[in-house]
């Protein structure tokens, strides 16, 4: 099992629309195979930091899936909307392994 987390420098004036990006991806996510675990938008603290974390049960079937979604027509469209939006400064991709208690 390999968790994915995105941090995101968000336009803190288009909070609104990163948001419904978000909406795009996590069925998107789901559909592909992987479980999303949900985004994190900005409450207090700071206005232009966004967070996501995703799970997928392999890294291979992870990279299954950013392979589909550079073909896949509804992964293509929020990849256009985030662009012609410019809601995303930037971002940047970590992956971990969980360790749980009852291992």
């Amino acid at each position: 099992m390999v968790t994915c987390f995105l941090r995101y420098v968000i336009d803190p004036y288009k909070v609104s629309e990163f948001e419904e990006y978000a909406r795009m991806w996590i069925p998107l996510v789901n559909q592909f195979g992987g479980q999303h675990n949900g985004y994190f938008l900005p409450s207090e603290g700071a206005s232009n930091i966004a967070l996501a974390l995703f799970t997928f049960p392999s890294l291979a079937d992870y990279e299954n899936y950013r392979k589909a979604s550079t073909t896949d027509p509804d992964c293509l469209r929020a990849f256009q909307f985030a662009e012609d939006t410019r809601c995303i400064i930037s971002y940047e991709r970590n992956f971990f392994r969980p360790v749980f208690g009852d291992e």
